[in-house]
Parts: structure tokens; sequence; C-alpha cells
């Protein structure tokens, strides 16, 4: 095939909007209709005709405090818990995430802590947020914090 054999691909000009009556589209409404609001300019999506809009109506969802159901409850993992791991794991939110079967995404929003609540017997190096009980059970077992 040769560059002289090949078709003719021909492409419409497009309809220029609001020029005119010799455009091809419309006369001096343009395909907007006659009068009103929507003709003369743009309305943002958020605009409800003057009612008090949505996002005004409800201030204290995108406050300071939107957040706060889950900052303030974090997981609580036990001891017994931690056994589950294998002797000289990591345990991280990674980790936890794993072994624990917690969603990766809620250990995004809440933080995990250790709670002294019951025995480790594995030697583990914690890098999560520990209660007093768990960091001395965690260092009595063998292992390490490092949060």
């Amino acid at each position: 095939m040769e560059l002289t054999n090949l078709k003719r691909i021909v492409i419409g000009t497009k309809k220029r909007v609001g020029r005119g009556a010799g455009s091809g589209k419309g006369m001096h409404t343009t395909g907007k209709g006659q009068k009103g609001q929507k003709t003369r300019g743009k309305i943002p999506a958020w605009f409800e005709g003057g009612q008090l809009p949505l996002i005004r109506r409800t201030p204290f969802l995108k406050g300071k405090n939107r957040f706060k159901s889950f900052s303030e409850k974090p997981i609580l993992v036990s001891l017994d818990q931690l056994n589950k791991f294998e002797n000289k794991d990591v345990v991280d939110h990674a980790t936890l995430a794993k072994v624990l079967k917690i969603s990766p995404k809620r250990l995004e929003w809440e933080k995990a802590k250790v709670v002294g609540n019951g025995k480790l017997t594995k030697v583990l190096t914690v890098k999560i947020p520990a209660t007093a009980s768990a960091t001395k059970a965690i260092t009595t077992a063998g292992g390490s914090i490092l949060s």
C-alpha cells in the first residue's frame, strides 16, 4: 500500500455555538432555550435555588471532630493474641493485619494497642504502643518494644 492510494478521511468541522446565524447552529439563543438562569451563566453543582445548601446545613460533619469516633477507641490486642505470631517476629500494623485478620483500612484509621491480658510465650519485637503491664510482660518474655 502506498501513501498515494490511501482513502481520504473527511472529518466535518465542529459547529461553533453562539457565533451568529451563519454558524449552522441556532441564532441568538444557540441551543440554550429562551430566558432563565441556565442561559445566562454557570450554576455550581451544590446550588439549591437559594435554599440553605446541604454543605451549610451539616456544619459539624466537616468540623474538627469528624475523625473523633475513630481515634478515641484503639483496637485492643491482648498478649494471648500475640502468641499467634512466630517466635522472633516483628509486630507492626502490616503483620497485625495479616496474622490477626484485621482489615488494613481499619488500621489506617484506628490505632492498635497491646494490652496486658493473658500470658506471652513468644519472643517478639513490638512496634505498636503497649500498656505498662504489656510492656513488662513482653520484656520478661525476652522481647522488646520499639514504639
